[in-house]
C-alpha cells in the first residue's frame, strides 16, 4: 500500500445519533486493522454536532461497543491526547474561525432558502439520497453585501465548475464536477452551528489525520471535503470508502432487517470474535485461517499482519439471519 509521507494518523468517528450496528462495526474494524497495519496513530473523535438527533446515551455506548470488539485507540475523549477535545461540540470556536476565513476569502455565501424552496425550484434536479441540487438562488451575494439576520440563513460553499478527481484506495479513481453534480453545499446550519462537512475537515486537518476509512455512502462528501481542503490550503487525507452492509433486500441496514445493534447482539450472547471473523471474511481474508483463531486479540493480530485493501470485494455485504452463525 502507498501511504502519505506524513506521519500516519487514522481516526474512528462515531456519531451518537443512535446505536452502532453491524455495518458500523465492519467499517470500524477495517479502519482499526488498516491503522495498526500501517503503524498509524489511531484517534477516536465523537461527532456529536447533529444536535437534534444526538442521543444522550449513545456516546458511552459507542465507546463500549468499540472496546467490546477489541478496538483500542491512542487518543480520544477517554484517554486525552495532543489535539483535545475529541468531542465536536467542544470545538465550536475552531469551526467559527474557519468559517470566518471562508467568508473573507469569498468561498461561501449566506443562504436563506428552505428545503421546500430548493425542492420546488424548477432548475433543481434530484440526486437520489443526496436530495435536490441547490439551484444557486442566493449565490450572487458578495463580501460587503448585507448579511441576513442571524437564524435565517446558513452559509453555503461555492462549488467548482471544473472536474475534481481523486483515487480512493477501495473505490478506485473517482471524478466529479461538483457544481453541476453535487451543487453548492451548506457548511453551517441556520442556527450558526457548523455542519458536518466543515467540522470534519477542520478536525481532520487540526488532528493531522492522513487516512480516512468510511462507508461508500459518503463518497460525495469526499469531493466536498476536497474542495474545502483546497480553499484552506490544507493537505487532504487519503480516502478509503468501503461497500456498505445491506439487508437481503439490498437496502442499508435498518430496523426492518431485525435488530443488528451491537448492544443487542452483545446482550444476546453473541461473541465479539464472531463479529470480527464475519467482518474479516467479508473483507476477503482467508476464511480458514480466520475461523481457526480462538482469541479476539490473536484474530486482530492475524488480520493486521496480512492486511491489504486489494483483498476487499467491491460489492455490498449482505446480512441475513445466518450471518453470525459460528
Amino acid at each position: 500500500m502507498t501511504e502519505s509521507p506524513l506521519p500516519s494518523v487514522a481516526r474512528l468517528a462515531p456519531s451518537p445519533t443512535g446505536a452502532q450496528h453491524l455495518g458500523n462495526a465492519r467499517t470500524y474494524l477495517l479502519a482499526f486493522w488498516c491503522a495498526r497495519a500501517n503503524g498509524a496513530t489511531l484517534l477516536l473523535r465523537i461527532e456529536d454536532i447533529d444536535s437534534p438527533r444526538v442521543k444522550s446515551w449513545a456516546t458511552a455506548q459507542a465507546i463500549d461497543d468499540l472496546k467490546w470488539l477489541g478496538i483500542d485507540w491512542d487518543h480520544g475523549p477517554d484517554v486525552g491526547g495532543p489535539h483535545a477535545p475529541y468531542i465536536q461540540t467542544e470545538r465550536a470556536q475552531l469551526y467559527h474561525d474557519a468559517l470566518t476565513r471562508l467568508i473573507e476569502s469569498g468561498h461561501v455565501y449566506p443562504c436563506t432558502c428552505t428545503r421546500r424552496d430548493i425542492e420546488t425550484a424548477a432548475s433543481a434536479p434530484h440526486l437520489g439520497d443526496e436530495g435536490p441540487i441547490y439551484p444557486g438562488t442566493c449565490a450572487n451575494w458578495r463580501l460587503g453585501d448585507p448579511v441576513p439576520e442571524a437564524g435565517t440563513c446558513c452559509w453555503r460553499f461555492r462549488s467548482r465548475l471544473d472536474p475534481l478527481n481523486f483515487v480512493d484506495r477501495c473505490a478506485g479513481e473517482k471524478s466529479c464536477i461538483p457544481k453541476t453534480e453535487l451543487g453548492d453545499f451548506p457548511i453551517t446550519r441556520k442556527t450558526g452551528e457548523a455542519a458536518y462537512q466543515l467540522a470534519v475537515v477542520v478536525d481532520d486537518s487540526a488532528m493531522g489525520v492522513t487516512q480516512v476509512v468510511r462507508g461508500d455512502d459518503l463518497l460525495p462528501s469526499a469531493f466536498r471535503q476536497l474542495e474545502l481542503y483546497a480553499a484552506f490550503g490544507w493537505t487532504p487525507p487519503s480516502f478509503t470508502h468501503v461497500p456498505l452492509v445491506v439487508g437481503t433486500d439490498g437496502r442499508r441496514l435498518a430496523k426492518r432487517h431485525g435488530d443488528t445493534r451491537l448492544s443487542h447482539l452483545r446482550d444476546s450472547g453473541v461473541e465479539a470474535i464472531n463479529i470480527a471473523k464475519w467482518a474479516a471474511i467479508s473483507a476477503g481474508f482467508d476464511g480458514e485461517a480466520v475461523r481457526r483463531e480462538k482469541s479476539l486479540d490473536q484474530l486482530h493480530a492475524t488480520i493486521i499482519k496480512q492486511f491489504d485493501w486489494r483483498r476487499l470485494p467491491r460489492a455490498p455485504v449482505v446480512v441475513d439471519d445466518g450471518t453470525l452463525a459460528s
